[in-house]
């Protein structure tokens, strides 16, 4: 288990929980925000062994009403197939990622796989990234540069061209621990 609350000024806390499966990972979570903008979040993601999104449900409800988002991916011969609500959606076709805004989880995807890069060395990919609490589903190329650790943890500078550049650091194991004006993780 894992939990976080948020140093945007947004008064949040999340949550999540990984589970090892046969073939992969299960992840689910969940974000409440209450203050400016109150909203709930609730999310799986199942990934396979190479941290690649396979399936995604997301949920949230906020003054705008209650929504619900399915992603679904076929991953065939190094190329991946998107489906949104059962409906392929070519414009997220060769994204490996999924990133739910609501959580700094879904950064954990790409960071390990992108674990055996040298400091100073970045990777840019296109992933789905699922607007909360719209769950509108969008394209964006992330951008993940490995730093120099600090404080004992591993650090990676995040960036995308709407949002701008953050620094994660992260566990040994790719789970955030903070993240630069987002969150950072709670200990029990």
């Amino acid at each position: 288990m894992f939990g976080w609350e948020r140093t945007d000024g947004s008064g949040g806390r999340s949550a999540a929980r990984v589970e090892e499966l046969a073939d992969g990972w299960l992840l689910h979570g969940c974000e409440v925000l209450v203050g400016h903008e109150t909203l709930a979040c609730w999310f799986t993601v199942r990934v396979g062994s190479d941290w690649s999104t396979r399936e995604v449900e997301v949920a949230a409800f906020s003054a705008a009403g209650r929504r619900q988002v399915s992603l679904a991916v076929d991953h065939t011969d190094g190329w991946s197939v998107w489906s949104v609500n059962g409906v392929p959606d070519g414009r997220l076709d060769d994204c490996i990622d999924v990133d739910v805004a609501a959580t700094p989880l879904t950064n954990t995807f790409p960071i390990r796989r992108l674990a055996a890069l040298e400091v100073g060395a970045a990777a840019t990919r296109p992933v789905a990234w699922v607007d909360v609490p719209s769950l509108t589903v969008t394209r964006v190329e992330q951008t993940y540069e490995r730093l120099a650790g600090r404080n004992g943890l591993d650090a990676w500078r995040y960036s995308d061209p709407i949002h701008g550049a953050f620094v994660l650091e992260v566990d040994g194991d790719g789970f955030v621990v903070d993240y630069e004006r987002f969150a950072r993780r709670v200990r029990p």
